[in-house]
């Protein structure tokens, strides 16, 4: 793939530009070496630096070169006076395959391409760093556009950030970079920045208590569901999911594509619930005291089914049929299958783990259908933050946040309606996360206890007790619970009895 030129941005803070104007003649303009030697000049360091990132998805394969997406300079670094310089990037880290591999996280990524993963780079670049920032430090490129620079991870920098805030704040076009604001959200100028150090998959930061702006780190074209969803449950006025206040997005090149790939969402910036305790800690916490949990449970039962309702108001809903319940079950099999031959602990109890895909699949021979709808994709308890009373949760108010769904999974199969069962399996499984963790005395009675609360509260604002279709309740559990075993078997060893614990009970339940 041809390099996309780098765009040259206007000095802080930015003009305002409409939407639709088209990008100038100097948004188009290259540096003097060319995005060639831009590229060449920063593979060194970030062929080093990036596998050491922890939202980097390629570990354990080696980096075999890279592809530049597209280049905007947000504030050039030859501006004198000593201020940094700002350098978006979209760039492609090609790896060997995995096996199982379905296909990349590519801007425009093509068919039968060499696999590869797009992410979002912001890179700070100054003549020298100060000592506050040198955690942050990239290296200095050697030759090219940036040479005798040092180019340093952007977001730990405050005068930076809080130009990309300015950018949010006046929304226009820069290059290949749209910044979207609602009309009806007011952002203050002066709120001072600071990033989080506690994320996976993706970056964020904090201005002022007041919001939040999450960066995705991998990217690829669509609408990522951390916008979409947020978006449209504010459009129907579900309250329970702060409502995005501005976002930005790349076009990537076409590459004669037809159609042409869709936007690539960069980040979103919304509402910061200050004062606010995720329910993984509040549970950790009530169990560390020996408190109830079950009035917290009921109440995050509610509102997972007030959301799950808005949803199905805002966004098209279908149908499960034999053949997409059929396809559903061969899925999860398939992935049964697949963790058993990598972790052998799970041998012993595929046949009953099977069986409850089969019950499910002779659901839909027998003519059974269930509604399929968006869904939350990545449901738990550290999705959920309680605003408010911080006990057991009966003044407080409960909301959900992160709807990107799981990032490993592509963005199409993120977007796809499925059951709204999948996001309770994965609350239910998270209580007995917490459980185990929490090192209860009887951890199976405590979680016992706060699914059956959690599954009435839903019921109670639904109309549908999900424990009321046990086939479509336990294939999704068996299904997260299956993924957690693999999961913890590459990466926590010592939790993988966690997992296990659940494996026998729903082999045990089945029988």
């Amino acid at each position: 793939m041809p390099e996309a030129p780098l765009s040259r941005g206007a000095q802080h803070p930015p003009p305002a530009v409409p939407r639709d104007q088209p990008p100038t003649s100097a948004t188009r303009t290259a540096t003097a070496a060319g995005p060639s030697g831009l590229l060449a000049s920063l593979a060194p360091l970030l062929a080093e630096w990036l596998p050491r990132q922890r939202w980097f998805a390629g570990k354990g394969r080696p980096v075999t070169g890279f592809a530049l997406v597209s280049a905007t300079e947000l504030l050039p670094w030859r501006s004198g006076g000593g201020m940094p310089g700002l350098l978006h990037l979209l760039i492609r880290a090609q790896q060997p395959e995995p096996p199982g591999h379905r296909h990349g996280f590519g801007c425009g990524h093509r068919r039968g391409a060499a696999a590869s993963d797009c992410y979002q780079l912001l890179l700070g670049a100054r003549p020298t760093l100060p000592p506050p920032l040198a955690p942050a430090l990239i290296g200095r490129p050697s030759g090219g556009p940036l040479d005798g620079q040092t180019v340093y991870e952007a977001l730990f920098d405050p005068r930076l950030t809080t130009l990309l805030l300015e950018r949010l704040r006046m929304p226009g076009r820069l290059g290949p970079l749209r910044f979207v604001r609602e009309p009806s959200s007011a952002i203050p100028s002066a709120l001072p920045p600071r990033v989080m150090t506690a994320e996976q998959s993706n970056s964020s930061v904090i201005y002022g208590d007041t919001f939040i702006l999450k960066l995705f780190r991998r990217v690829s074209p669509g609408t990522n569901p951390d916008l979409e969803l947020p978006l449209a449950l504010a459009h129907t006025g579900c309250t329970r999911v702060p409502a995005p206040a501005a976002w930005f997005e790349a076009e990537p090149p076409a590459e004669g594509a037809v159609p042409p790939p869709e936007p690539v969402t960069l980040g979103v910036l919304q509402p910061f619930l200050a004062g606010s305790r995720d329910g993984w800690q509040l549970a950790l916490d009530a169990l560390a005291a020996d408190d109830d949990f079950t009035e917290a449970a009921h109440a995050l039962g509610q509102a997972t089914a007030e959301v799950h309702l808005a949803m199905a108001r805002a966004l098209p809903t279908s149908v499960l049929r034999r053949p997409q319940i059929d396809h559903l079950a061969a899925a999860m099999s398939e992935r049964l299958d697949s963790a058993a031959a990598a972790v052998p602990a799970l041998q012993p109890y595929r046949a009953e783990l099977h069986g409850a895909y089969e019950d499910l699949a002779a659901l839909g021979r027998a003519g059974r259908t269930w509604a399929a709808q968006r869904i939350h994709g990545d449901l738990h308890l550290g999705q959920a933050l309680l605003t408010g009373d911080g006990g057991g949760g009966g003044g407080g108010r409960w909301s959900l946040i992160d709807f990107e769904g799981e990032p490993s999974r592509p963005l199409a199969e993120r977007r796809r309606p499925q059951p709204p069962v999948r996001d309770i399996a994965g609350m239910l499984r998270s209580f007995d996360y917490a459980a185990a963790v929490g090192r209860h005395e009887r951890p199976q009675e405590w979680a016992g206890r706060t699914r059956a609360a959690y599954c009435a509260g839903y019921a109670e604002a639904s109309g549908t007790d999900p424990r009321d279709e046990p086939e479509l309740l336990r294939a999704h559990e068996t299904d997260k619970a299956v993924y957690e075993v693999l999961y913890e078997a590459r990466h926590r060893p010592d939790w993988l009895s966690v997992p296990m614990t659940a494996i026998r009970r729903l082999a045990t339940a089945r029988a």
